[in-house]
């Protein structure tokens, strides 16, 4: 019996290490029954193509930078070589200059800004855009968010950008709804990633976590948030969009 991807064609854009959430979704991804392709660029391009062996089958790594035009302009074409359309896309991209992190929020300079807005947020946009041409009707796009109603310990500017993730994602369900097309979020609990490392003082919010969330929580599981993903892929979430899923053992329902 196939799993609940059986036959669909997935590509993850945004994946770096086996401990990214992008890498967990990519394996769960392949575990029930789809094709993925994956995605990266510059230096890190290298590191990707060494990961992907590790995935339960070696997928194509293709190269995107999603502030790139030219190479959103040549996605269509580069995945064509591989598989002949997608039914669902990952976004998992964030970046944000040191500047705009580890409580500097007050100092931060546009440019730094403009980095983190636009790979964190404007991204999810140019990506669904570019994927366009590829999608039927009945796909998803699902992003990865951390949750952006609160401030957060040396978030900062990220915390900004992933607010305007979260909006981006509504406007795109409207927009893309008509055509048949679902765009979700999920919110992921504090998890020890490659990115989360990158944030001065973040750490602390590991072990808050376990006590404060009621179903409990481990930092270094990533198969729950890659379960939720998957699910938002399938065919089991049709009149889903808009949507905010929280996979955080329930930290953010809690008050105290």
């Amino acid at each position: 019996m196939g799993g609940i991807l059986e036959g669909k064609r997935i590509l993850v854009a945004g994946v770096t290490m086996d401990n990214s959430l992008g890498f967990a979704a990519a394996k769960v991804a392949q575990e029930q029954g789809a094709t993925v392709l994956i995605t990266n660029f510059g230096r890190a391009l290298n590191i990707t193509k060494r990961i992907a062996k590790r995935l339960p089958v070696e997928p194509p790594v293709l190269e995107l930078d999603v502030t790139n035009e030219e190479h959103l302009a040549g996605l269509e074409s580069a995945v064509r070589e591989h598989v002949d359309g997608l039914d669902g896309v990952v976004h998992s991209i964030a970046f944000a200059p040191q500047d705009a992190l580890g409580g500097n929020f007050l100092n931060t300079q546009w440019p730094d800004v403009a980095t983190a807005v636009h790979v964190s947020a404007y991204s999810l946009k140019g990506l669904s855009m570019a994927a366009m041409p590829l999608l039927k009707e009945g796909a998803s796009i699902v992003g990865l968010t951390f949750d952006a109603s609160v401030a957060w310990p040396s978030y900062d500017w990220m915390g900004v950008a992933k607010a305007g993730l979260e909006s981006c994602a509504r406007y795109l369900a409207r927009d893309l709804g008509p055509k048949g097309i679902r765009v979700n979020l999920v919110s992921a609990g504090y998890t020890k990633t490659l990115a989360a490392g990158a944030i001065p003082g973040a750490d602390v919010m590991g072990t808050i976590w376990g006590e404060r969330a009621p179903l409990g929580w481990d930092v270094e599981d990533r198969e729950a948030t890659g379960l939720a993903v998957v699910a938002l892929l399938s065919d089991f979430f049709p009149k889903t969009t808009g949507e905010i899923v929280h996979v955080d053992g329930g930290y953010h329902a809690m008050g105290a």
